[in-house]
């Protein structure tokens, strides 16, 4: 099952709060930048987020993004737009800065 636009478009709405978040389509499903690095996607209308330490604070649970992928982080309350983005901004605190 791919992701709808709509819900792609809800997500995007809800990241809103950080200027510099990018969509990528992939094969149905969309990656999600902040800032240029990849921190998550859209994968069958749920928002994942990549596991980094900084994020296991926020106790959300682990999820298969797609077959023989590494597991994520399952968003589940996208609704607060303020939690979302300390979950991004906690997340990409961690990744490393690939420019």
């Amino acid at each position: 099952m791919a992701t709808t636009k709509d819900y792609r478009d809800f997500v995007l709405e809800q990241l809103s709060l950080l200027d510099t978040i990018t969509c990528k389509s992939m094969m149905g499903e969309y990656l999600l930048y902040y800032n240029g690095m990849l921190f998550g996607g859209i994968y069958d209308d749920r928002l994942l987020v990549k596991i980094v330490d900084s994020n296991k604070k926020y106790n959300m649970r682990e999820s298969i993004p797609y077959d023989g992928a590494k597991p994520m982080y399952l968003v589940d309350d996208i609704d607060n737009r303020e939690s979302l983005k300390e979950i991004v901004l906690d997340t990409c605190k961690d990744l490393p800065n690939k420019k």
